[in-house]
């Protein structure tokens, strides 16, 4: 069977939420024609597979595509979020970008979507030609490319649903996924939650919030992690008051160790224990009643990352404990938020999305489509869109926002770019209304926080080094 030819500006593999964020930003500001190539059945990646009682960390109205609120904008009213902006559910999100595809995107009959299709390549006598197939009829399908491919698959999201386990699970052991959690039809004598990610998190909330004693449930948690407090990144309550503390405990602080303690005192960054300093930071959220009921377990583990399970002992990094007969084993190690190596945006016919801004995927890739779109030489664009890699330890909290005021001292001295920030609601805050020269003088305040945070890692690194 002979392929079909298609003839498109733009190649996007990927219907995640990136692809998706990028593809409706990129209609909405240009005449481009889009091709649309995904091996799941509807549009939403990662999320097709999560588990159902997954719901976002961070308020909906910070996420989706650029054109469509998700959600209503209302404020939960019962259950350990109230009085803080709704979180959108599994199902709302996989329903939302249903409705950006076939409501937004197809409507305007410059996409074409090809679900169930696998991503082939270039084909390798024909570079400007891009190669698929359809997973179910095995048709296959050549793209003539005329501007760029663009991978939003790069950043590899991950849930446990995807892989197995790292570790070794001997025969006997019953290990499940928090997918199957609502599945159970028995009570298992002992509930063990492996991994403290934002699935771990998830997972032992869910166990709580169905009325499990928490003497019942063992959460094995290799590191600690510093936590961001939902309550600061509301809608309308995203500068002001934080940023001010921030830029103090940044000031004020002689050490690493004194930034976190003043974060700390200041309320901007959580912990599940008073006594464990943590030594990761990986973006995670929570509310303060979420965290109170995390604090109700009292069997956490901290013996490192597990090595493997059989049904008398439990062999971690730096110990084996015995294991209880009769427990349920949640595997929650997937790293959804895997560091991946740093390569260009624009890179001549390629763009490789990744998160600009640590942690908003959704919005880097809006605002990489909207410099695409307005931009005209790859330097340029690569200056303004620059990959930041996810945070993984404590540390990466300094990286974290030193490329936050690094992006927006670059920002901000072009004010047609500072125009299109204010109009994103994905950016999650409003760019003050400034005139370049407002915006100009504020640059010295940010170029100083940069060095003070990039002085106190390069502390910290000597220190370690000599330690």
């Amino acid at each position: 069977m002979n392929p079909t030819v298609l003839e498109v500006d733009y190649l996007i593999v990927g219907a995640g939420a990136m692809g998706m964020a990028f593809a409706d930003t990129l209609i909405a500001e240009t005449d481009a024609t889009v091709a649309i190539v995904d091996r799941y059945d509807q549009p939403g990646g990662h999320w097709t597979v999560a588990y159902p009682f997954v719901r976002l960390h961070q308020p909906s109205a910070f996420y989706g595509v650029n054109s469509r609120k998700l959600g209503s904008g209302a404020i939960d009213q019962d259950g350990w979020n109230a009085g803080l902006h709704e979180l959108a559910s599994a199902s709302e999100i996989l329903a939302y970008f249903d409705q950006v595809m076939h409501k937004t995107l197809l409507p305007t009959g410059r996409v074409s979507y090809f679900p169930k299709s696998f991503y082939d390549g270039p084909d390798p006598q024909r570079p400007d030609v891009q190669r698929f197939h359809s997973i179910v009829s095995g048709a296959g399908f050549e793209v003539t490319v005329k501007r760029r491919t663009v991978d939003a698959t790069y950043m590899n999201v991950t849930v446990p649903a995807m892989v197995p386990p790292t570790y070794e699970v001997a025969s006997g052991v019953r290990l499940i996924t928090p997918n199957q959690l609502p599945a159970l039809q028995d009570q298992p004598s002992h509930y063990t939650v492996v991994g403290a990610g934002k699935t771990g998190i998830d997972a032992c909330l869910w166990l709580l919030s169905r009325g499990t004693d928490p003497s019942d449930i063992t959460w094995i948690m290799p590191r600690d992690s510093w936590l961001l407090d939902r309550a600061h990144w509301q809608p309308g309550n995203l500068g002001g008051e934080a940023d001010a503390a921030r830029l103090k405990a940044v000031a004020d602080a002689q050490t690493v160790q004194d930034l976190f303690a003043r974060l700390e005192d200041s309320g901007l960054l959580l912990r599940l224990s008073p006594d464990i300093e943590p030594t990761a930071f990986r973006c995670a959220t929570v509310a303060r009643a979420e965290l109170a009921q995390l604090r109700r377990l009292d069997d956490v583990v901290r013996h490192g990352r597990v090595k493997r399970i059989d049904e008398h002992a439990i062999e971690l990094d730096q110990a084996t404990l015995p294991a209880e007969a009769g427990t349920l084993y949640i595997d929650c190690t997937a790293d959804g938020l895997e560091r991946r190596p740093e390569v260009p945006v624009f890179d001549q016919t390629r763009i490789t999305l990744q998160a600009v801004v640590p942690c908003q995927q959704v919005f880097s890739a809006a605002l990489t489509a909207h410099v695409e779109a307005a931009y005209a030489d790859d330097d340029t664009k690569n200056a303004l869109c620059a990959p930041s890699p996810h945070p993984n330890s404590a540390l990466d909290w300094i990286q974290f926002f030193s490329d936050i005021q690094e992006r927006f001292k670059r920002w901000t001295a072009d004010p047609a770019l500072v125009e299109w920030l204010g109009t994103c609601r994905l950016m999650g805050r409003r760019m003050p209304e400034l005139s370049p020269e407002q915006w100009t003088a504020l640059l010295p305040m940010f170029q100083a926080q940069k060095l003070k945070l990039e002085e106190l890692l390069q502390q910290a690194n000597a220190v370690a080094a000599v330690g």
